[in-house]
């Protein structure tokens, strides 16, 4: 092979890499969209709709992961972290609102680092949703959501191995543990509130039945 035909077939292998890269860029960025449209239907409860969407982007994720499997160099170019990361936020989170138990990266066929990202990134939505359920007066249903808060961020920081090999991820629990106090405040303080309000209605209610006695 003369040395033009080396540099030719090197040329074309830039040129397909290059394209591959631009590929999965724009799947990238159409799959971190779609997952947070996902997270926006699922907090209104539209819960069938965000469904739908999280399984077309299933269909990014399959053709990443392909991509993935030929060049895994480009894993490590970092242009899909946030797609991944994203996605499994979109899915875990979904799962725990339908009640169900928190899938495994298998279940969502994402890769461990990236889906442990997205599970700690599923505390900040929690809280979202916590403090909705507050203003709605749903607040035992407010403290469920504490708990799953709760359930995860010690499940991780269990894991010394995951806070030292997974880059980013102590940063993430840092802030999950400021979220996690903050929701826990907020629902302690709607309980005691709660409780005033129902010793209240009681003590007027007895006062009233008590008047009615008199008279």
């Amino acid at each position: 092979m003369s040395l033009e035909e080396i540099l030719n077939k090197i040329r074309e292998q830039a040129v397909r890499k290059d394209e591959l890269r631009q590929e999965i860029q724009t799947i990238a960025r159409k799959t971190t969209r779609m997952s947070k449209q996902a997270i926006f239907l699922t907090h209104k409860n539209r819960i069938g709709e965000a469904e739908e969407v999280l399984k077309e982007a299933s269909l990014n994720i399959v053709r990443l992961n392909e991509v993935l499997k030929a060049h895994p160099d480009l894993l490590s170019m970092g242009l899909i972290d946030p797609a991944l990361e994203e996605y499994a936020e979109a899915q875990i989170f979904l799962k725990i609102i339908r009640d169900e138990k928190i899938p495994s990266p298998e279940d969502i066929n994402i890769p461990s680092e990236q889906y442990v990202l997205g599970l700690a990134d599923v505390i900040g939505e929690l809280r979202r949703r916590s403090l909705d359920l507050i203003r709605k007066g749903a607040v035992e249903e407010a403290e469920k959501c504490l708990n799953v808060m709760e359930t995860i961020y010690n499940g991780i920081i269990g894991c010394d191995e995951l806070l030292i090999f997974i880059s980013g991820l102590r940063r993430k629990c840092d802030v999950a543990r400021r979220v996690i106090e903050a929701t826990r405040g907020d629902v302690t303080a709607e309980v005691r509130r709660s409780a005033l309000s129902n010793m209240m209605r009681d003590l007027q209610r007895i006062l009233e039945s008590k008047i009615n006695r008199e008279e």
